[in-house]
């Protein structure tokens, strides 16, 4: 207490400092309008049992005067903003030492409430509600299944492949005399044709990297031209069976130049993303190492499936057992890719995210593990839903009078809206990134999209489009060679073997093309989460901009018929 009795001792002066602080108040103004400040300090009002309480005015003391020392050491005075410090009838200016008013009384001592206060004090990290390391494994009942069905499948092409050598070095010669027959004619075009959509897979990936605005372009018509080709070549064969795989072919190229010439305004935004997407893939050299091993082990995998397929003509059932090998081959194969996807994701939402250097390798054994549940359940429905989407909105598209038929295609359209919420391809950058399950990552991606206004932007990216229609021009490249092929040697075959050919082709180069795909993907998602993270420019906010401004228009998909969208 040996602080408060100078204090005492002081307030006898103060009527005779106050009056020396009236006759300098005209000088004080005069400073005042020289723009030099006067430091003063207002009252300050508490409601606290300890009653009012006045600071006065600080002293005209240098900052190193002893007493100012032992004034400050023994009571911190709290720090005020400028506009509390200066008086109401004068503007702010900073303080300067020599024009500090002269010494009255010192402050009273400080009451509990004015106890000494630190002058920052620093706010406590939120913890973060997402780990980037978690070590769960998501969606552990599609994981068991696919494992389940693997097993399966190990199993039954191993005995299929059994019954085929079984069939060769049988004592039936007619049964050997097919097998040989098939493998003869039907093997080596089929494992050509996994040859040449590996190739085309990696130069396909490659151009895309290296120019995407031009190989946006090419996808687009040169899948169209492509498939046109092939369905007029099967035509040409006049055999009935080709004939019906070849206009199927010219079908789908109808429809995919009518894409073409519809999607022309989304084609300049698409390649403007798809540029910046794939820069940061060039700080990842071995990023693509994963879309070797996923490569590979399909090229294998199918290799045993053809041998399958073969030993499947020996076997009862032969059309349902090759059906079965036909879905489970597709089932694995968008494993494989999605993988791939989720390798990709990681290393690059990382990036995004944190600026971290992930390590590939690391990423792709997480996908092959933890993460692989989630892989299996969106292989299984993703094409599923989106397949039913585009089906409502094509719907949507017809005009007519039956209002009953178009309020039926209405309510189906939402209902595939509803769903797409839960289950939708965006999603395996979440998955990737926090390890959620399937469900909640496609909630969560799609909500970050709503809060950021994003949903028309990403509902009209056509960046997955692309990755379909170069499977299906690799596909239609394969036809091509190996219809050709089949047709001069064993004629019989052309149907068969064109079918196989493009169906390896297409699954050869979807895995590949992840790559892109993905960092497109992790690309809009990203932003979404963290649009001002300086790794990102102004694309999308520009976009988004123009969009609200009316002075870009989306060219969205039809969600409904022009009759309900006046209602």
């Amino acid at each position: 207490m040996g602080a408060a009795e100078p204090v005492e001792e002081k307030k006898s002066d103060e009527s005779e400092v106050r009056e020396e602080n009236e006759e300098k108040e005209e000088e004080e103004v005069k400073d005042v309008e020289k723009g030099e400040v006067v430091l003063q300090e207002h009252v300050v009002e508490s409601n606290n049992n300890y009653g009012d309480f006045q600071i006065s005015r600080m002293q005209r003391l240098n900052p190193s005067n002893p007493l100012r020392i032992a004034i400050n050491s023994n009571t911190r005075v709290p720090t005020f903003s400028p506009s509390q410090r200066s008086h109401p009838s004068h503007p702010p200016h900073p303080p300067h030492p020599s024009q500090l008013p002269h010494p009255p009384h010192p402050p009273q001592p400080p009451q509990p409430s004015q106890l000494a206060q630190p002058r920052s004090t620093p706010t406590p990290q939120q913890p973060s509600l997402t780990t980037l390391n978690s070590r769960a494994y998501t969606n552990r009942i599609s994981l068991f299944l696919f494992l389940l069905h693997m097993i399966a499948a190990v199993g039954l092409v191993s005995f299929l492949v059994f019954k085929g050598i079984q069939g060769l070095i049988g004592p039936s010669n007619d049964v050997k005399k097919i097998e040989k027959r098939v493998l003869r004619f039907l093997l080596p075009q089929v494992e050509a044709a996994s040859l040449l959509s590996i190739t085309l897979a990696f130069a396909w990936q490659k151009a895309v990297r290296v120019w995407p605005i031009f190989m946006v372009h090419v996808i687009i018509w040169s899948t169209f031209v492509m498939s046109l080709s092939a369905g007029i070549l099967l035509i040409c064969f006049q055999k009935p069976s080709t004939e019906g795989v070849g206009v199927c072919f010219i079908a789908f190229a109808i429809g995919s130049g009518l894409y073409a010439c519809w999607v022309t305004p989304r084609i300049k935004f698409c390649c403007k993303v798809l540029m910046k997407a794939l820069e940061p893939v060039s700080k990842f050299p071995d990023l693509n190492q994963p879309i070797y091993w996923m490569l590979g082990a399909g090229f294998l995998w199918m290799s045993l499936w053809i041998l399958a397929v073969v030993g499947a003509l020996n076997f009862s059932f032969p059309p349902l057992t090759i059906i079965a090998l036909v879905l489970s081959l597709m089932w694995t194969a968008e494993v494989m890719r999605n993988v791939a996807n989720l390798t990709v994701s990681r290393v690059i939402s990382l990036y995004y995210l944190r600026g971290m250097q992930s390590n590939t390798q690391f990423c792709f054994q997480r996908a092959l593990t933890r993460n692989l549940g989630s892989a299996c359940l969106g292989s299984l429905f993703v094409p599923a839903i989106e397949a039913l989407r585009i089906v409502a909105r094509g719907l949507n598209l017809l005009e007519g009078e039956d209002e009953f038929m178009f309020s039926c295609a209405h309510c189906c359209l939402r209902v595939m809206e509803s769903i797409f919420r839960y289950g939708n391809g965006w999603a395996y950058v979440q998955i990737a990134a926090y390890g959620k399950g399937f469900v909640k990552a496609s909630q969560d991606t799609w909500e970050l999209f709503e809060k950021q206004e994003m949903e028309p932007i990403v509902d009209s990216d056509i960046t997955s489009a692309i990755c379909f229609l170069t499977g299906v021009c690799s596909g239609s490249i394969c036809v091509i060679v190996v219809a050709a092929w089949t047709a001069k040697v064993h004629d019989n075959f052309t149907a068969t073997i064109s079918l196989l050919a493009f169906f390896v082709g297409y699954l050869m180069t979807r895995i590949a093309m992840a790559l892109p795909h993905a960092c497109v993907s992790c690309y809009y998602a990203c932003y979404a989460e963290n649009p001002d993270s300086r790794l990102f420019d102004t694309t999308i906010k520009d976009r988004l901009g123009l969009i609200k401004s009316g002075r870009d228009v989306v060219v969205p998909t039809p969600r409904m018929p022009r009759r309900f969208a006046a209602t």
